[in-house]
């Protein structure tokens, strides 16, 4: 069976985190968050690295991954930028990036294989991995048959500020039937609530199931999302805050039929740098795996 990819959503530029956290060393060896995932996708099977990034950090970024995986996998970069969009849509006014589904549009000219895509900024754990490339191997890369990894709201939450998630419906069956990304989520003494349309805050269960951002395709997702880009691009083209998401692209699959969407599940522990105050506490539990021998010492 064809190796899966791997795409990796890095061209963010971490306003919340006050940095590029794509690069921020977590590690005294120098370890970032995408190392681990990369490191992890490699141990899993994955045979190939697709890198979202921005042309502005370009010549760093390749610096440091292109050594790391060398003779490893093939690697490839893309770049969403704000002019990667028809002409006519460009505002010069637009300071904010389209989105994670135009972020993954860059990447259809070299994904050919079946492939994950994860965020650059989430731990999402040795497991998570290991059933996603099981998964991605047996499917047919001519069907419609996709997946993600699912987690609990309460385990992916920042106690320093608000996070965005996709709230997810499963059946029994253990299908996905509806998605619905909730931008802003955080906790309010102690509980969990959720901004609604009318920007009121509002409760919202610990357990939901979300999505984070690590799903499992076959390349006819690119079917689905360039058409529905296109229609959201028409409707938003005075919108300096629109943003395009990969739950979209996943309501419109669902919603055609066409395809369907497993709910895959794993006891790995996520963790995410959102905030800088986040930092400390992924870099306490990135060293605990070390010390329980889940990781080496050194990554590379």
């Amino acid at each position: 069976m064809e190796k899966p990819t791997l795409v990796i959503l890095a061209a963010g530029m971490g306003s919340r985190y006050g940095g590029l956290k794509q690069m921020d060393a977590l590690t005294p060896e120098g370890d970032t968050i995408i190392d681990f995932s990369i490191f992890d996708a490699l141990q899993a099977g994955f045979g190939k690295f697709v890198f979202i990034i921005r042309k502005s950090f370009e010549k760093e970024f390749k610096e440091i991954f292109n050594k790391k995986l060398e003779g490893r996998a093939e690697v490839a970069y893309v770049y969403q930028e704000l002019d990667e969009v028809p002409e006519k849509y460009i505002n010069p006014e637009r300071k904010k990036p389209w989105g994670t589904g135009h972020a993954l549009l860059m990447a259809k000219d070299v994904v050919r294989e079946n492939f994950a895509v994860i965020n650059a900024d989430d731990f999402y754990g040795k497991e998570a991995f290991d059933v996603m490339a099981k998964s991605l191997t047996t499917k047919n890369k001519a069907s419609y048959d996709f997946n993600m990894m699912a987690y609990l709201l309460k385990n992916t939450v920042s106690d320093h500020g608000f996070v965005s998630r996709g709230e997810c419906q499963v059946n029994e069956e253990g299908y996905l039937t509806a998605i619905t990304e909730r931008t802003h989520i955080e906790k309010v003494n102690g509980k969990l609530m959720r901004k609604d349309d009318d920007g009121i805050l509002i409760p919202i269960n610990e357990d939901t199931v979300v999505s984070m951002n690590f799903w499992g395709f076959t390349p006819k997702y690119f079917e689905f999302g360039d058409k529905l880009f296109n229609a959201f691009l028409e409707a938003n083209t005075e919108n300096l805050k629109a943003e395009f998401f990969i739950p979209s692209v996943v309501n419109d699959i669902l919603r055609s039929g066409k395809a369907t969407v497993e709910v895959l599940k794993s006891d790995a522990k996520w963790f995410g740098v959102t905030y800088k105050e986040d930092k400390a506490i992924v870099q306490k539990a990135i060293q605990a795996l070390k010390h329980q021998n889940i990781y080496p010492a050194k990554l590379w």
